[in-house]
């Protein structure tokens, strides 16, 4: 459902698109229809060549394909890439990775921070880590269980540390470990999220602020708007690691 709001003297419409790629064209479609000045717009389908380029967009997160419009996002590749290097940094070298499906822009962004990390410090990928296809918390609960020997092969062997590339994954990671009676597995979560600072160990966390995207988007788009014939332009806010105690840990 649509909802209204205020931002800088104008009439804001809120929308979802589900992460349905006919429904995000269903509800972009009502938008125009409305007569909207421009779009903020985080992108869901593969192809956005109908979208019309006479209305101002801004895209946040990820870019649009088919479709040339300002771009705000953080550095995803970037972000990953840190955080592993971080975990390696304090010893780890059996690094799990639970993640959405890389065929989102942002998440195979992720995936690719977390291969290059492993592999510029000499660690060899193993496949067996690597689960990106955790599109909901339960999903990422499972991988955590398969990883820990809840079903995993008595030949493998399970990580030291775990990277977590998406909040919705973290909300399944933690109450996994904790209740698989693994904590002493280092985590570093991708995006922060209630109670994290409260655990024991709290949580360590790639901070990607969401307020700052959007606020850094909104600007865009105003400012397109005075001015319809800016350059495209793809703007990056800063990412960083908050130490909180469970990145930390050493295997």
């Amino acid at each position: 459902m649509d909802s209204s709001k205020q931002f800088a003297g104008r009439s804001v419409l809120v929308t979802s698109t589900r992460r349905d790629p006919g429904w995000e064209r269903d509800v972009i479609g009502r938008m125009l229809q409305r007569r909207v000045a421009g779009l903020l717009l985080c992108p869901t389908s593969d192809d956005h060549a109908w979208l019309d380029s006479n209305v101002p967009v801004v895209l946040v997160d990820r870019p649009a394909p088919g479709l040339s419009a300002d771009l705000v996002e953080i550095d995803d590749h970037c972000a990953a890439f840190d955080a592993v290097a971080h975990l390696i940094a304090h010893g780890h070298r059996r690094i799990a990775y639970v993640g959405d499906t890389p065929a989102i822009a942002t998440s195979a962004a992720r995936l690719r921070g977390y291969r290059d990390a492993l592999a510029q410090h000499g660690i060899e990928v193993d496949e067996q880590l690597v689960n990106c296809e955790c599109a909901t918390s339960q999903a990422a609960a499972g991988a955590v269980s398969a990883l820990t020997g809840g079903s995993r092969p008595p030949t493998a062997i399970p990580p030291t540390a775990i990277l977590s590339a998406t909040t919705r994954a973290s909300l399944g990671v933690v109450p996994a470990l904790h209740s698989a009676g693994r904590t002493d597995i280092a985590l570093v979560s991708f995006g922060d999220f209630p109670m994290a600072d409260a655990l024991r160990p709290a949580v360590t966390v790639v901070d990607h602020p969401g307020h700052e995207v959007g606020r850094a988007a909104a600007a865009r788009l105003l400012a397109r708007l005075g001015q319809p014939g800016l350059p495209v332009e793809r703007i990056q806010v800063p990412a960083r690691i908050i130490e909180r105690g469970s990145g930390e840990l050493r295997p």
